[in-house]
């Protein structure tokens, strides 16, 4: 390909002292009543039955998952700390036509499109498009540049999946429990390929 596009295949959650894994499994054609989420939480598949409304649950992490549709969509909850709302999604024949994707019959890559709600964001918040929610942010993107990215490999560039050795990490994996939630506010975040333009998404 002659441009770089960016989708979100997969993502690897680290909370508390656990590994949380979503991603849209690889196809070559699409058909939305065949799921394609993957699940995995510290290391083993998660089993979750199709139909709109089936559940997940582990209780002494307080993560629960539901089905939002009966096959590709799916909520993620971790009691006072976030929520994500993930479905997985193909790259359209048409979408590839207006854009110049180069979809091929080998792969439509499918990926997830998300939105993400924190309970529990820190004034210190950092990464590719977290540092947008401290309190003190001020862009440092150059205007009129139609999709900036701030920062680069040299702050955000991790190991593996669930490494958080990149230069900005925060992470310690210790519980959130005890701590005071009083001075954080919620954010949201949306992650999406469509009604964007074009223009696509860094996450």
């Amino acid at each position: 390909m002659k441009r770089d596009f960016t989708w979100v295949q997969s993502l690897g959650i680290l909370f508390d002292n656990h590994k949380l894994f979503i991603g849209a499994q690889k196809t070559s054609t699409w058909d939305d009543s065949v799921d394609r989420v993957a699940l995995e939480f510290d290391r083993e598949p998660i089993i979750l039955p199709e139909g709109e409304g089936s559940q997940w649950k582990s209780e002494a992490s307080r993560l629960t998952i539901t089905r939002t549709r009966n096959t590709n969509a799916v909520e993620i909850e971790v009691e006072d700390n976030f929520k994500i709302k993930a479905l997985v999604v193909p790259i359209t024949e048409k979408d590839s036509r207006m854009h110049n994707y180069g979809i091929t019959r080998e792969d439509c890559f499918a990926h997830l499109d998300m939105s993400f709600k924190f309970y529990a964001l820190s004034s210190s918040v950092n990464g590719v498009l977290g540092q947008t929610y401290a309190s003190n942010y001020v862009s440092r993107a150059k205007m009129g540049v139609l999709m900036p990215v701030l920062g680069g490999n040299k702050e955000y560039s991790s190991s593996n999946l669930f490494a958080s050795d990149c230069d900005v990490a925060q992470f310690t994996g210790q519980s959130l429990e005890g701590n005071s939630y009083a001075n954080f506010k919620d954010a949201n975040l949306n992650c999406a390929s469509s009604g964007l333009g074009g223009h696509g998404v860094v996450c």
